[in-house]
């Protein structure tokens, strides 16, 4: 089911026809950071193109909660923990100058949106003391931060102790992407969509070849969440989560603010208004329950936690729409923008927004345009110089070591997974997918709307195998975060291949076997 954000939505595309051609600038991805680069660049008389596999806003940037915030739950303390004060007021300013500039481009462009208070909330006493020393992380940091009054913890939830930040945006961050995607154009930028990044090149000149053709540029970009070049190893220094959303129908009060639990279970709360979203009925956004991509036992089975939660504490909400989201976390928190290395300075690429892609996008796009039109560093803000040349401490190394440790151990789990089936297996269920090997090989077996697929369970980035993603049916590599459909093609994340397939597609009967399976993946069974 797509986000509540595209819902009955329908946009006149903006794309034109591809064709081969020179730019100074090629931007890969037409979420909220290639959109605010290339308005930003275009603006200034720059000749970009922004080149996009599927739709404005087709992942991330249209899966979030549309939440602005500079209050982003237990962030400020976590970096304080283990870096200097500087370095966190300057993630604080760069957030500050990413907010500011999309909420005036919002204000300009007539984008739905409203203030909010912003909470990061304890259901437990336990928390409090986190809740405590997030608020001194932000006063520090040069936030106004305060403790949430007796009034505001009424909430229908458990809420024993909070941080507040007043005025921060609520916004439809659907039509905050086709906003920006109408100014890139009237600035002159060219948009082409529905066109699929297979490589990007460096040397001997900047290159983007696609499907249909090749872009040739002075710049590029990589603006697609984590950067499809393995230059810098950028995939071992960032890890890819998974969360959930779930929206609802409910007639009854819900809290004003924009909530996120700091402690516990992941919990995200907000209302959507027509003020700040699709017109209607009032809505209420649930999410939570995030995961390191392809670690979860059940999708399913999460989302169906959060509607029980939000149904047991808002009595009568009617679920109307449910979806997921990826981002990637960098293992400081801060971060990675900048010049992609052993690229002559040619590719630049930005990643590890862990979530805040809203107000860490529009930042990135401020310094991506800085550096690509050579401003002077002393012209630069105090926040870009400060985040460009952060120091990596111990803490920042040990969290490395956990998440590439935990990667090795997936790593040889898929395998010994692969390991204990062998084909044929049963024809998967409607909604399933099954993994086994054939002649050591792991083979990935799904059925979707009435068609069963074999496919190799292998990544074709660094050879992970594949799990089976029951929520969005998908295969979700748990090493380094790269997602398939059932037929293998290329959804996200690092790989820029294809899961290879074994055997045609079907839509046999479920009792029937699917063409080419009978022999090598599947067998029916009574």
């Amino acid at each position: 089911m797509p986000p509540l954000w595209k819902l009955d939505r329908t946009t006149p595309s903006l794309s034109v026809p591809f064709a081969p051609a020179r730019h100074e600038v090629v931007i890969v991805g037409a979420g909220i950071t290639g959109l605010s680069t290339g308005l930003m660049l275009a603006a200034l008389g720059q000749d970009v193109a922004i080149v996009e596999a599927g739709e404005i806003a087709e992942l991330a940037t249209g899966s979030n909660t549309g939440k602005v915030s500079l209050l982003q739950g237990s962030t400020l303390s976590t970096l304080r923990r283990h870096h200097p004060a500087s370095l966190v007021r300057a993630y604080v300013d760069a957030n500050r100058a990413g907010a500011e500039w999309l909420t005036e481009f919002a204000e300009s462009a007539g984008v739905p949106m409203t203030t909010r208070t912003a909470f990061s909330y304890t259901p437990s006493r336990s928390g409090v003391e986190a809740v405590e020393a997030e608020i001194e992380a932000g006063r520090e940091a040069g936030l106004d931060m305060r403790r949430a009054d007796e009034a505001e913890l009424a909430t229908p939830f458990p809420a024993m102790a909070a941080a507040a930040l007043d005025v921060q945006l609520a916004i439809d961050p659907v039509a905050l992407a086709d906003a920006l995607a109408r100014a890139f154009v009237a600035a002159g930028g060219t948009l082409h969509t529905g066109t699929r990044v297979r490589s990007v090149h460096a040397v001997p000149e900047p290159l983007v070849r696609t499907d249909a053709g090749a872009l040739r540029a002075d710049r590029i970009v990589l603006a697609t969440g984590t950067a499809i070049m393995d230059r810098g190893l950028t995939f071992a220094k960032t890890r890819g989560l998974r969360s959930h959303c779930v929206a609802f129908d409910y007639e009854g009060d819900i809290p004003d603010g924009m909530f996120l639990s700091i402690d516990g279970p992941a919990r995200s709360v907000r209302s959507v208004t027509a003020d700040d979203g699709p017109a209607g009925a009032a809505r209420l956004i649930v999410g939570g329950n995030g995961h390191p991509v392809g670690r979860s036992h059940s999708d399913a089975a999460e989302i169906d936690e959060l509607v029980a939660w939000a149904q047991k504490n808002f009595p009568g909400a009617r679920e109307v729409a449910r979806w997921s989201a990826q981002d990637y976390e960098s293992h400081n928190l801060v971060p990675f923008v900048g010049v992609m290395p052993r690229t002559l300075g040619r590719v630049r690429f930005a990643t590890g927004y862990a979530k805040w892609g809203l107000t860490n996008g529009p930042a990135a796009a401020i310094r991506l345009t800085s550096e690509i039109m050579r401003v002077p560093f002393r012209e630069r803000p105090s926040w870009m110089i400060a985040l460009g040349t952060r120091l990596t401490v111990p803490a920042d190394l040990a969290r490395g070591v956990r998440e590439n440790a935990l990667v090795g151990a997936e790593a040889a789990k898929g395998w010994l997974r692969a390991e204990s089936a062998g084909v044929p297996v049963p024809r998967p269920g409607e909604g399933e997918g099954v993994i086994a090997q054939r002649a050591g090989h792991p083979v990935a077996v799904s059925s979707v709307d009435g068609q069963t697929r074999a496919v190799s369970a292998v990544c074709p980035h660094l050879g992970g195998v594949v799990s089976w993603n029951d929520a969005d049916r998908t295969w979700d590599c748990p090493l380094h975060a790269s997602r398939f459909a059932p037929d293998g093609t290329r959804i996200e994340g690092p790989a820029v291949d294809d899961l290879t397939p074994l055997d045609g597609p079907s839509d046999a009967p479920a009792n029937e076997a699917p063409r080419g399976c009978p022999a090598s993946a599947v067998h029916t069974t009574p």
